[in-house]
């Protein structure tokens, strides 16, 4: 069995709770849940700005991957998860813009949108990825 070793990063959010920012066991590789927090400050920013808050989130995802060897274009899966179904549209544009532009092989990862009541009322969206290295 492949060892199991944690992945942490200044780039990202400090695990906020009993978790850690990432896990790569073998080829895997997985990334806990991040939300818009200035990983300098671990403070939420761009409330009400879902766009803003997908970016932020996805450029935490990728510190966390870059931190375990990985890339996005590495990522078989993205979870996704919104407050609110109407704020769809404006995180699939962020996201499809943030995926096209750092997977150049043209081969998008899977997807995964749930909408639910996240940990903080100004977190707007969070998202985890499953990479394989």
């Amino acid at each position: 069995m492949a060892d199991k070793t944690e992945v942490r990063t200044a780039g990202a959010p400090a695990p906020a709770w009993v978790f850690s920012q990432g896990i790569r066991k073998g080829p895997l590789l997985q990334v806990s849940g991040q939300g818009p927090q200035d990983p300098a400050t671990g403070d939420y920013v761009h409330p009400g700005d879902v766009k803003a808050q997908t970016r932020r989130t996805l450029e935490n995802v990728k510190a966390i991957l870059t931190a375990g060897g990985a890339s996005v274009e590495d990522v078989v899966m993205f979870r996704v998860y919104l407050t609110k179904r109407e704020d769809f549209a404006a995180m699939n544009e962020v996201y499809g813009e943030f995926v096209k532009d750092n997977c150049p092989s043209g081969v998008l990862p899977c997807r995964t949108t749930v909408f639910v009541e996240l940990p903080q009322e100004t977190m707007l969206v969070e998202i985890d990825a499953l990479a394989s290295v």
